[in-house]
């Protein structure tokens, strides 16, 4: 089986499911109901998969002033691999109910430590299920391993560091809805607005349909934000560093991988008050 590194289609998991390489791990979750994503695991989920919850899996809560999803510790992290079974040869297949950002956190965790045989369920549960392709209620207690790995801090920026990338004239792209970057609307941070000096593109333009868009019109549309920038110097933004991971991830589909991550993104950079803020267009 060849490695899937971006997207893999709910057809081709289906033929692969069983096999010793392979593991799925369902990372549903809604922010108005945190435990929600976990009851509908149970209630039924992809044959095999494990559940990952965004708040306890895939941040550290213990960490202040770096938003409301802080990146967790690479041991924290490993350990969650390897009690989940994944090993860094592993094939991991995301997926969640939503757009995919979720998954994508989960994707980019593992692109993060190096681990490049990861992809995400292109539709997720709900083409799954479209398609009448196999579920289960069945939770099974995967074969522990370990995976020891550090992750690539190069790719993953602060505040500080931001702001700096700014100051040289790099570009930064907030993934969030254009009404939350001109600051008209904030459903969950205290302040409204953007970073100044920030580029809007919402994370909602990479689907067409529920899926991502083909990836020759991904790399058009991206080509058009990054003018003459390398993806490699882009940032990707969000609220909390979550759905521009979704950008990361149509990046990497569209052969422009590289790009990396404000970590804390809005709701980390307005923890600290004297940081500038922008409202209106760009």
């Amino acid at each position: 089986m060849t490695g899937w590194d971006t997207l893999v289609q709910a057809e081709d998991l289906a033929r692969a499911l069983g096999r010793d390489d392979v593991a799925v791990v369902d990372c549903r979750f809604s922010l108005a109901d945190p435990q929600a994503g976990e009851r509908a695991y149970a209630q039924a989920h992809v044959p095999g998969a494990v559940y990952a919850h965004l708040d306890r899996d895939l941040s550290d809560h213990s960490k202040q002033g770096q938003g409301r999803h802080p990146w967790p510790e690479a041991a924290d992290f490993t350990a969650k691999l390897g009690a989940w079974g994944i090993g860094p040869q592993t094939q991991v297949v995301a997926y969640d109910d939503a757009d995919g950002a979720y998954a994508a956190r989960f994707w980019f965790l593992l692109q993060a430590l190096g681990h490049r045989r990861a992809a995400v369920l292109d539709g997720g549960w709900a083409r799954w299920n479209a398609l009448g392709l196999p579920v289960e209620t069945d939770i099974r207690t995967p074969v522990r391993t370990d995976y020891e790995a550090e992750f690539d801090a190069d790719r993953l920026l602060d505040a500080v560091r931001v702001q700096a990338h700014l100051d040289a004239g790099g570009l930064l792209v907030d993934a969030r809805a254009a009404e939350r970057f001109r600051g008209e609307t904030e459903p969950l941070d205290r302040v409204a607005g953007h970073v100044l000096g920030a580029r809007n593109r919402p994370y909602a333009l990479n689907l067409a349909d529920g899926r991502f868009k083909p990836r020759e019109r991904l790399a058009q549309e991206f080509r058009e934000l990054l003018r003459d920038s390398d993806p490699r110097e882009m940032v990707a933004m969000c609220g909390s560093g979550v759905t521009a991971c979704h950008h990361l991830l149509a990046m990497a589909y569209a052969a422009l991988p590289g790009a990396k991550l404000f970590t804390g993104s809005w709701s980390g950079w307005i923890s600290d008050p004297k940081r500038p803020v922008a409202t209106g267009p760009e």
